[in-house]
């Protein structure tokens, strides 16, 4: 089988990622996730929380240290906290359906297209009105409600994992009821395949 250098060749992931680095695409988009992340209250005031009760700060004698050796011994205590809440917030920030996630997605494409010929974009755009949303939120909010009060439960802690397994059934189940959400994800397999 030969193979063509015509439009219908399979555009790889690493042209469209070297294209989106080449063009500045990249940097742009790591610039908007960084100034969002340090405009983040939440994550600061959190940040500073775990500080203020950290073993460090309250230890007898940590007056007595010199700021370097304090930064270092927080460092060490805090780092990995921080960092588990700061890469939570980058990547809900990426996969944002109207921030961020929309601009790198659409960023994607345009690439895409660019290279392999076609026109964007690919598949329509998923537009869910406001009310369709709260409703769907209400009935979920309330489904849950249903679950803690039937009789006989007894209550226990949440798992992570398995809430996260069970997020991804629910959503797995909501993609294959939404026929356009079906044709979204079938439209990033073409991308990142």
């Amino acid at each position: 089988m030969e193979e063509s250098s015509s439009s219908s060749s399979v555009i790889t992931p690493e042209e469209v990622l070297e294209s989106l680095m080449n063009d500045g695409t990249i940097d742009a988009i790591r610039l908007k996730i960084i100034n969002q992340l340090k405009a983040n209250e939440e994550l600061k005031n959190t940040t500073n929380s775990m500080v203020e009760q950290s073993k460090v700060l309250n230890t007898p004698g940590a007056e007595k240290q010199t700021k370097r050796e304090l930064f270092d011994a927080l460092r060490q205590e805090l780092e990995s906290s921080v960092l588990e809440m700061a890469s939570k917030s980058v990547w809900e920030l990426i996969l944002d359906s109207n921030g961020i996630g929309k601009e790198i997605y659409e960023s994607v494409e345009k690439v895409f297209c660019r290279l392999s010929g076609r026109e964007p974009p690919l598949y329509p755009p998923i537009i869910e009105s406001l009310p369709e949303k709260e409703k769907r939120k209400e009935k979920k909010n309330l489904d849950k409600e249903k679950e803690h009060e039937s009789p006989g439960s007894l209550p226990r802690k949440r798992n992570f994992s398995k809430m996260s397994k069970r997020r991804e059934e629910s959503e797995v189940i909501d993609r294959s009821n939404n026929p356009a959400s079906v044709a979204e994800d079938s439209g990033k397999v073409l991308f990142f395949a």
